[in-house]
Order: C-alpha cells, then sequence, then structure tokens
C-alpha cells in the first residue's frame, strides 16, 4: 500500500507542531483527517484535501466524533499522531486537584481514548502506527511545568506498555520528546541552555514524525525519540 491510499488522524493538528505534521504527512500522500479545538484544523483540512472537524482531546465526546468522522469518510485509519495543547503550569504543591485532572485528560487520557477506538481498526487492517508527541521534560523535569513533566513520564510508561501489548500484531507506538521548539516564546536564557544554540524547528519534529510512521521505522516501537537539540544531558 502506498501513502496516497492511507489516512493518518492528528489531534491539535490547527497550529504549530499539529500542523507542520498535517502538512509533512500531506505531502507524503496521506489522506489527513484533523481536529482541534478552533476552527483552525478544519481550515488546514481543507487546503489539503481533508476532513476537518472542530473539536477537543479532553472531551470523549468528540474523540469518538472524530474517529468515526474519519472512518466514515475513508473506510480506513492507518496513522495515528495525538498531539495536545500544554496543561497548566505552575508551582508544584500550589496547582489544586481541577489543575491535575485536567492535565490528566491533555496528556493520558487523550491518548488512551484514540487508541480504544482505533486499535480494532489496527487490528482488522493488519497494522498501523502511532506517534505521541510529548516532551524532553517526560526524561529531564522541569520544575516550572510539573504537570507536564510528571504525566509525560506516565506517557512514556503507556507507550512501552502499548508496544509490548500490540507489537506482533503489526501496531507500533513511539513517542517523540520535543525541546523547545519554534512554536514556543523564545528568550536568550532558553537558548543558552542548548547545545544546538537554536530553537528546534516545527518542521523537523514533523519529518521525524513522518519517519516514525513510514516502513523506514518498521523495527521501532516502545520508544522516546528526543528531538531536543541535545538539552537533555543523559545517555
Amino acid at each position: 500500500m502506498t501513502t496516497t491510499d492511507k489516512v493518518a488522524l492528528i489531534t491539535a493538528a490547527g497550529k504549530g507542531m499539529g500542523a507542520a505534521i498535517a502538512k509533512e504527512l500531506a505531502a507524503h500522500g496521506y489522506n489527513v483527517a484533523l481536529m482541534s479545538p478552533s476552527g483552525s484544523a478544519v481550515t488546514l483540512a481543507e487546503q489539503l484535501n481533508g476532513f476537518g472537524m472542530t473539536g477537543s482531546v479532553a472531551q470523549d465526546a468528540d474523540i469518538e466524533k472524530f474517529v468515526q468522522g474519519t472512518l466514515e469518510k475513508y473506510g480506513r485509519i492507518d496513522a495515528v499522531v495525538n498531539n495536545t495543547g500544554h496543561p497548566p503550569k505552575g508551582d508544584l504543591l500550589a496547582l489544586d486537584d481541577a489543575k491535575w485532572h485536567e492535565g490528566l485528560d491533555l496528556i493520558i487520557l487523550n491518548v488512551v481514548r484514540v487508541l480504544r477506538r482505533v486499535t480494532p481498526v489496527f487490528q482488522k487492517q493488519g497494522g498501523g502506527a502511532v506517534v505521541n508527541i510529548s516532551s524532553f521534560a517526560a526524561v529531564a523535569p522541569e520544575p516550572v511545568m510539573p504537570v507536564s513533566s510528571a504525566l509525560r513520564a506516565a506517557l512514556s510508561a503507556f507507550t512501552r506498555l502499548y508496544a509490548e501489548r500490540h507489537a506482533a500484531e503489526n501496531i507500533r507506538i513511539n513517542s517523540v520528546l520535543p525541546g523547545f521548539i519554534d512554536s514556543w516564546p523564545e528568550t536568550p536564557e532558553i537558548v543558552a541552555r542548548i547545545p544546538a544554540g537554536r530553537f528546534g524547528k516545527t518542521e523537523e519534529i514533523a519529518k521525524t514524525v513522518a519517519f516514525l510512521l513510514s516502513d523506514g521505522a518498521g523495527y521501532i516501537t516502545g520508544q522516546n525519540i528526543r528531538v531536543d537539540g541535545g538539552i537533555v544531558r543523559a545517555l
């Protein structure tokens, strides 16, 4: 099957990394299904001759509508990119329960809810590939981003568990851990922390995702792929 026959479902695809990924996959021939809370995913989908919907990954009903709408239009789903917005920031113990639950919906349950619905589709088709857009904070926690840091580490664990459960079914899953990307406000202080001396580009994340979804990455699953300019100083 060529990519011109394949369908990629991408969440939070209206701007930033999500939009860059949508454009990259469309350029590779994928039919794209896009969702975001604003109307920007719908607009982009029209430009890419895809399927667009306004909705939030934090709402189970929106995910259901998005997956079913994609299947109604294309009859299949071959690739999933679980992207999301940024969870609440603040002091570690000052964040109330509601902020932590908001992060859970945005970072963990969104992925679970999508894959509950899409995994049976993959199984019926004989395979599929998933990429979760996470953060370098999953392996190098940032004090100013406690919700993101803690829950993206949990996402890494979920990714590994899902990979082991479904690898024999030709279903792969990996997480991309971006560093500071140009969709984030740039400051000299942050740039000084990055060995590469610059912010990453959304297009660089998009190309990494496209590779991980491709047949060239067919033996890669359950991995955290850091795309961070070297900011994580770890083996």
